[in-house]
């Protein structure tokens, strides 16, 4: 017993140094190797990504030039619209060429009208400013909710493929046969969570930054229909004011008749005389 336990203990032995002296080989994969291995599900999942960051770029950059507000602006218009200069507040307005300056012109095309009028007129075009900022929103959610549906779907085929290679290999099952499937179905469903969680946080992100530019819309309205009442109300105080004084003076005078000396007739002249 003790020779056959000295003998496997030196072939234990000579196992262990065996072992320790075979390479130990590190395989690596890049991501465009793995991303091949996710299967034809990972085509329209790279288009969703890329229409997504392109859009969120372009569009983030339109909202924060739209953010930055002209703190003169609404002082001009108001000057403009007290001198009763309507025509330079309109061509101001052109000059800016901003959503705002485009909400003020439609409502200066309106002057004249009722306020109510004017403030309908206001929001039509300011909905329509929201609409043409809203451009491209569609494809960043579509990518939030298309993104990880794809990758699921590609778990589904992928699953498929591996049970097909498994019921064709029959008792000669290997793993390699196996392999093909359990790959797609895995990175189809982690490339699609990563292009869908990404793509709602930007989704969110360009909604508040929208949020802010429709808040300052409505206080750059209710600015100029500030501006708009006070400038009628100074219309109507000038108009009454000049009501009041022409009624204080008299509307006709009639003219005092000039007095005109007493002349004595011929006969009373001759009477006297006598």
């Amino acid at each position: 017993m003790n020779i056959l336990g000295f003998i496997q203990a030196q072939a234990e032995g000579i196992a262990t140094e065996v072992e320790a002296q075979i390479p130990v080989v590190e395989v690596k994969m890049n991501i465009l190797e793995l991303g091949a291995k996710g299967g034809w599900i990972m085509v329209p999942i790279g288009l969703l990504l890329f229409v997504s960051v392109a859009i969120f770029i372009e569009r983030i950059m339109v909202i924060n030039k739209v953010s930055q507000k002209d703190t003169t602006f609404m002082s001009r218009i108001h000057d403009y619209l007290h001198e009763g200069k309507v025509e330079s507040a309109s061509k101001l307005c052109t000059r800016n060429n901003t959503p705002y300056s485009r909400m003020v012109e439609k409502g200066l095309q309106r002057i004249g009208h009722p306020a109510s009028d004017i403030l309908f007129a206001i929001e039509n075009q300011g909905a329509i400013e929201i609409s043409k900022l809203e451009k491209g929103f569609f494809w960043v959610a579509t990518t939030a909710a298309i993104a990880p549906m794809l990758g699921f779907f590609g778990t589904v085929t992928g699953m498929v493929k591996a049970f097909f290679a498994m019921a064709n290999a029959g008792s000669n099952v290997d793993i390699t046969n196996l392999s093909s499937g359990i790959y797609e179905a895995l990175v189809s469903t982690v490339a699609g969570l990563f292009v869908g969680i990404p793509a709602l946080f930007l989704y969110n992100f360009l909604q508040a930054k929208l949020n802010v530019v429709t808040t300052k819309m409505d206080s750059q309205i209710m600015d100029f229909m500030d501006i708009v009442n006070e400038t009628e109300v100074a219309k109507v105080s000038e108009h009454s004011r000049g009501f009041v004084t022409m009624q204080q003076q008299p509307a006709f005078v009639v003219p005092k008749p000039e007095a005109r000396p007493v002349q004595q007739s011929t006969q009373e002249l001759t009477e006297e005389d006598e």
